[in-house]
């Protein structure tokens, strides 16, 4: 499918500058024999801790945010129910036997979500972002999709009535019908879902009220688009950054936890949420070593970061959850 989209060129989605997915060292099978000596310290020793509260109950007045590990969370902001990259199976692969989530993450499912989902969002198709078991069980609680371009055939598949779906390119923007405005911006990243690659965009969105912004990056390598991000709409509330899985392997795709907090800066965000960790282990890092990497920059720029267990309610303009729940994992 052809796309009249300046990010699309010669039969594939391309970033704003040239970035390679892997070092030139390297190749696939390098990578997969590396997967397959992970070290023991990629995945959490005991269960994660985590705080099981009523999502079906609306929140009070403020913006409450709730993150269910790696990149998945529920926004409620202006009496709207909004979920982003939901995955709610045990693991973030086309297979169970693959990716699977460390124990304790698990404690929420589609049933525990609200009743009504008024808007999903989907960054990009990878399987540990899109999942289609958790799409299929919700599609009839869903109000409407925001998504990048060429995400809605997988999304039609999964279940969902592409009347309510949305694709936009970067810096497209709607308004929403109780206040909000919704902007696709970009990102550092690729797609795929199989061997085929970029036949779909890859995205971060800017989720404004008539009071609040909040950055939700969804993946990406660094690059200058958080600076340019942060010119256009900031300052930020709260940039809800990818700060794990990465590796010297793959570094111009996923940031350094260091990157991180430098693209916190840049895109002038008064506080950061650290994700894309604490539930699947996709790269070879150990487990907990993106949080400790991140405040221990983020103790040198003084960024304040926001450190919440699985569950527990983050309300902005509140106190940030900082507890340093990590530690007590045995």
């Amino acid at each position: 499918m052809e796309w009249n989209s300046p990010n699309f060129r010669n039969g594939t989605f391309h970033n704003e500058l040239p970035t390679l997915l892997m070092s030139a060292d390297n190749t696939m099978l390098k990578v997969f024999i590396k997967f397959m000596r992970k070290p023991k310290s990629v995945n959490p020793p005991g269960p994660l801790p985590s705080v099981r509260r009523d999502l079906k109950s609306p929140p009070g007045p403020g913006t409450t945010i709730t993150w269910f590990g790696h990149s998945s969370y529920l926004i409620q902001m202006n009496g709207w129910n909004i979920l982003v990259d939901p995955v709610f199976s045990n693991y973030a692969s086309p297979v169970p036997i693959f990716a699977k989530a460390f124990a304790g993450t698990n404690i929420y499912s589609v049933d525990d979500l609200p009743d009504v989902i008024d808007m999903l969002i989907i960054t990009h198709n990878h399987y540990d972002h899109l999942d289609r078991r958790t799409i299929s069980r919700l599609c009839n609680r869903i109000n409407s999709v925001y998504t990048s371009l060429g995400v809605m055939a997988d999304l039609i598949r999964y279940g969902i009535d592409g009347g309510i779906i949305t694709e936009l390119d970067w810096w497209e923007e709607i308004d929403l019908p109780v206040g909000l405005n919704l902007t696709a911006t970009p990102a550092r990243h690729f797609s795929g879902r199989g061997m085929k690659r970029n036949q779909s965009l890859w995205s971060s969105f800017v989720l404004e009220s008539d009071s609040e912004k909040l950055y939700l990056g969804g993946d990406s390598g660094y690059g200058p688009h958080f600076k340019l991000i942060g010119d256009r709409f900031g300052p930020f509330d709260l940039a809800i950054l990818e700060t794990g899985q990465y590796n010297t392997d793959w570094a111009n795709i996923h940031m350094m936890p260091e990157e991180a907090v430098q693209a916190a800066a840049d895109l002038r965000t008064r506080a950061m949420l650290p994700v894309h960790w604490a539930k699947f282990s996709l790269a070879f890092h150990p487990w907990d070593e993106p949080v400790r990497r991140v405040l221990a920059e983020a103790q040198k720029t003084g960024m304040p970061v926001a450190t919440p267990m699985i569950g527990e309610a983050m309300v902005l303009h509140q106190p940030l959850p900082q507890s340093p729940w990590w530690e007590k994992v045995k």
